[in-house]
């Protein structure tokens, strides 16, 4: 069995410390800096660990990875480049759930010429879209577009904003307030979180979408070139974004994000009764003539009484989980920088862990194309 380190039991860490030690092919420690986060894991075994981390220590950070095969970084974006470093310097496999560009880009500076893999961005968004993104993209001869549609929403929103809270609130400001990556006219350019206001309907439900940032992960990068269009944005019901623009511009909430993560967390209550939609098209040129093929899910959580896990926590876990396991069993490069993207949609879905994805109808089967569209290593 192999031996991982999970850093951060939160939502989403404890979910995937669970679900690979009930696999029963992982030694699994989870570590967290607050002890009573680690109470609800479960009773020690030769599967379950726990232990009192702080990611600031770096000496109990580098004895905690030592010997390990991989460690998961499910803690805030903003410890991304010192585990990372931690990882490298001790030959461990680094896998993270970061939205954070700006940490993406130290780990990829890290990941040259490392001994041991680097993948970050392992989450819901970027992560399963992005794998999903190009296996459509892989349909086509030439790319015209790939719009990526990704929202974490609660089934029963009961105030104006039509929100809960169902993941990091950290996240949640930050793919708010920063610039968001995307390609525009064949170009990459950078455009205004908040913009880009679109209403659709899928399934019969009514939904806007707006740009975020993050979702992207290294499409831009891989795609450059490639594509006249790339874009991502959130889906929320209608009406969410101009409340949130009017608090974060008008109320210059961008410039006090603490604040604003009090005010949320104060006034905005959580809920595990939630549903993850997603929604991905690309467009492009297959024998002569324009087409499209579109990858649509929605994924609910489940409610179970002795163990309720929300739609974001299984969908974010799972994904990690599935690369994480598709790395264990040499279906990935072992060493270097990996993009989510370099991922077979197929061997995700098959995989235990990416199966909460799998959707047993035939719209998103991809069909045989004649000339792949290559993706950049």
């Amino acid at each position: 069995m192999k031996d991982i380190l999970v850093l951060g039991a939160g939502r989403v860490g404890k979910v995937a410390a669970q679900l690979l030690a009930d696999s029963g092919d992982y030694v699994v420690t989870l570590a967290d800096r607050h002890p009573g986060a680690l109470q609800d894991f479960g009773p020690a075994s030769l599967r379950r660990h726990t232990l009192q981390l702080d990611a600031g220590d770096t000496a109990a950070l580098a004895a905690a990875l030592q010997g390990r095969f991989a460690v998961l970084n499910a803690f805030p974006f903003d410890c991304a480049a010192t585990v990372a470093a931690a990882a490298r310097a001790q030959g461990v496999h680094y896998l993270d759930l970061t939205e954070d560009v700006a940490a993406t880009r130290r780990i990829k500076a890290l990941a040259a010429d490392a001994p041991c893999a680097f993948i970050p961005q392992c989450g819901l968004a970027p992560g399963f879209v992005s794998i999903a993104a190009a296996d459509l993209a892989r349909r086509f001869e030439r790319l015209e577009s790939l719009r990526l549609r990704v929202g974490a929403l609660p089934l029963y929103p009961s105030n104006a904003l039509d929100y809960n809270l169902t993941w990091s609130t950290e996240g949640l400001i930050n793919e708010y307030i920063q610039p968001c990556e995307a390609i525009v006219d064949g170009r990459r350019a950078e455009v205004a979180a908040l913009e880009g206001l679109e209403q659709f309907s899928l399934d019969g439900v009514r939904y806007e979408a707006f740009n975020t940032s993050g979702g992207l992960g290294t499409l831009c990068e891989s795609f450059e070139g490639r594509v006249r269009e790339l874009n991502y944005r959130s889906i929320r019901y209608p009406g969410h974004g101009a409340l949130m623009k009017a608090l974060l511009n008008d109320l210059r909430l961008r410039e006090r994000p603490a604040l604003f993560k009090e005010i949320l967390e104060h006034a905005i209550p959580g809920t595990e009764q939630d549903v993850v939609v997603i929604f991905v098209t690309a467009t492009g040129w297959r024998d002569g003539r324009l087409a499209q093929h579109s990858l649509s899910r929605r994924v609910p959580g489940r409610w179970r009484a002795h163990e309720p896990r929300s739609a974001i926590q299984l969908t974010t876990a799972g994904s990690a989980c599935a690369v994480l396991d598709l790395l264990a069993q040499g279906r990935l490069p072992q060493q270097g920088f990996i993009c989510q993207e370099q991922i077979l949609l197929q061997e995700f879905l098959t995989n235990r862990f990416g199966s909460i994805y799998a959707d047993t109808g035939a719209d998103d089967a991809a069909p045989e194309t004649p000339s792949p569209l290559p993706l950049a290593a």
